[in-house]
């Protein structure tokens, strides 16, 4: 329907617009659309990228359920040279196998 439009049909168009709105609100209106549409675009990036991070977190529990190598327990590390204040980590929750 756009595309039938004859050169004199859109400058009426522009016209009318121009004559409903003034010339001074167009420039506003045109702002705001932009900011619009820049707001659009990037909440889409943002969902998009959040789809995918969601899609590699459902991925890695497959590539987890190979056989499980025993877990060394952790220890904290003290600061370069001072060995006398390391010490392991106490996980109750954490379980080794093997």
């Amino acid at each position: 329907m756009i595309g039938n439009l004859k050169p004199l049909e859109i400058v009426l168009i522009i016209a009318v617009i121009v004559l409903l709105f003034g010339a001074k609100k167009l420039p506003e209106m045109a702002r705001s659309l932009g900011k619009s549409a820049r707001i659009l675009k990037s909440e889409a990036k943002a969902m998009k990228k959040d789809g995918e991070n969601e899609d590699a977190a459902n991925a890695a529990p497959v590539a987890d359920q190979a056989p499980q190598q025993p877990v060394a327990p952790r220890t904290i590390q003290a600061a370069p040279g001072d060995v006398t204040s390391s010490r392991p980590v106490n996980e109750p929750n954490r379980t080794t196998q093997g």
